[in-house]
């Protein structure tokens, strides 16, 4: 096939998500349960924000890192849960090559995105354990805004490029994505085009985007955990490790579902376990981010308090 038939089937090109329409009979059930994910992540993160923005007690490092993952969910739940809702609704599972595209784009920019965000919360953490004398003058404002700004740059950069070298694949017309959305992997396996080169380039950029903040947040909570064993008193310890155990359960969840979602071998025999592991780190851990996080937190529970108040005052009034 010429180039110019080649860019004129993939201008037309359209890929089903076939999701979890091996289900019809819980079409409906699956769509109010995403339904309330949805509006309970999007509620649950945005008061997150509103909160740190507005109660000064919560402008700490911290926080600041705390509201950067709350708007992160609330990105990555908008650009998965709404597409998935559609077609639940409809049954209109088609999707656009440039719609599959885009997903791909700020789904794979916002999943490492996280990646640095847990890793520079841990360092956080670190601090605050490890070397709490000296936490004040390390974690200022400064750093905090390098490290979110780094997170992002460093989450949108990699799938910048993948992204450009998934609109360089040629797809040879109508094709099914067993899957209920556009990733790297499952659009590889449909395309038309000679991929030894990009398979390898994938690996690198997954291992230095993934893999290289994982092992920094798994240093971060060795030190913290060494550190914490080392404290005399059985109060003192549960106190040191309350501060990260939140902390430690979304890492664990998010990379342990991510690590075996890839590590799964590609059979169609683990096709449905492999869509139920990717919710836990495309879906759920946005709903449970917040809840985890932030709302069971002392200091913003406290801020909750002081806005119903206000609220309450404000409607009296």
């Amino acid at each position: 096939m010429e180039k110019g038939e080649w860019e004129n089937e993939t201008a037309v090109v359209e890929f089903i998500l076939l999701g979890f329409g091996d289900f019809p009979e819980l079409q409906n059930l699956l769509f109010l349960a995403f339904l309330v994910i949805y509006v309970v992540t999007m509620a649950s993160n945005l008061l997150i924000i509103t909160l740190r923005v507005s109660d000064p007690q919560l402008h700490i490092p911290m926080y600041f890192l705390l509201g950067n993952l709350s708007y992160l969910d609330i990105c990555s739940t908008s650009n998965l849960l709404p597409r998935m809702l559609a077609s639940l609704l409809t049954g209109d599972r088609t999707i656009s090559f440039v719609g599959c595209r885009t997903q791909f784009y700020f789904f794979g920019s916002l999943v490492t995105t996280e990646c640095y965000l847990l890793a520079a919360m841990s360092y956080d953490r670190y601090l605050a354990i490890c070397k709490p004398l000296h936490y004040g003058t390390r974690m200022n404002d400064k750093l905090c805004l390098q490290l979110a700004a780094g997170s992002w740059i460093s989450g949108f950069l990699p799938s910048t490029i993948m992204t450009c070298f998934m609109s360089q694949l040629i797809f040879c017309g109508l094709k099914e994505v067993d899957h209920f959305f556009c990733d790297f992997s499952p659009m590889l396996k449909l395309s038309c085009s000679h991929s030894s080169l990009i398979t390898p380039f994938l690996y690198i950029l997954s291992f230095r985007d993934v893999v290289s903040p994982f092992l920094l947040t798994l240093t971060s909570y060795v030190c913290i955990i060494t550190t914490i064993l080392r404290i005399p008193s059985t109060p003192g310890r549960q106190k040191a490790f309350s501060t990260c155990s939140s902390h430690l359960i979304v890492v664990t969840i998010f990379y342990g579902t991510l690590i075996i979602v890839y590590m799964l071998p590609s059979s169609s025999s683990l096709r449905d376990l492999n869509k139920t592991f990717s919710l836990f780190y495309t879906v759920l851990m946005h709903l449970a981010n917040p809840l985890i996080y932030s709302l069971r937190n002392r200091e913003v529970q406290e801020a909750l308090r002081k806005a119903v108040r206000k609220c309450m005052a404000l409607i009296k009034n």
